[in-house]
């Protein structure tokens, strides 16, 4: 059985979908976040796709998704510090962005101060402990970077609470999104892929 991986779709569900024609033998996809188009539509892909939350959302979608389910056919939202099923696989997320200023908050705190600065796009420190829990974990997908991730211009770009994640949990996979960059690395001891845009490569 064969499972695939997109990266960031930002609202462009042609490309999924030619994608998931192009391989019907996948059993099903992940994908680390920022799904939404701009008026803030999402993907009913052709194929179970579980996603993780980015940092570019609708985020009132988002907080309506069930657990490994979805309000859309054959979209399954994976929440932070979660542990969901597919096809005999354990999926987990830390989906989301890095705030200094609202690490140590509550989720309750993250809430949508204006149009275009919603602070539900980020994680904390809860669900980071609450990752760094978890044990027997297939794949862990999260939208940023373990450290180090060089970029041009940017010395490290990448998080630390990830690499606490991937130390504590041990997955047997690490995906992440954001950059737009493919990537292989090992971090902690554990098989790192960043992935490009979906219009680029799966």
């Amino acid at each position: 059985m064969f499972f695939g991986a997109v990266g960031d779709l930002h609202g462009d569900f042609d490309a999924l979908d030619r994608i998931m024609a192009r391989n019907p033998e996948v059993a099903f996809w992940v994908c680390p976040g920022d799904l939404a188009a701009e008026d803030g539509a999402y993907p009913q892909p052709r194929a179970p796709l579980y996603w993780i939350k980015g940092n570019n959302e609708d985020f009132d979608f988002v907080a309506s998704q069930p657990e490994g389910g979805g309000t859309l056919p054959n979209l399954h939202y994976i929440p932070n510090g979660a542990i969901v099923e597919a096809e005999g696989f354990r999926l987990a997320a830390l989906g989301g962005t890095y705030a200094p200023t609202w690490y140590e908050k509550p989720t309750s705190e993250l809430r949508r101060l204006s149009p275009r600065d919603d602070r539900r796009r980020h994680f904390v420190r809860g669900e980071v402990e609450a990752c760094s829990a978890m044990k027997s974990v297939d794949i862990f997908l999260s939208h940023e970077a373990a450290r180090p991730y060089p970029l041009p211009g940017i010395k490290d770009a990448g998080k630390t609470p990830i690499n606490e994640v991937l130390a504590a949990m041990r997955p047997r996979l690490h995906l992440f999104g954001h950059h737009h960059r493919y990537s292989v690395a090992e971090r902690q001891h554990v098989p790192s892929i960043g992935l490009e845009q979906v219009s680029a490569s799966y």
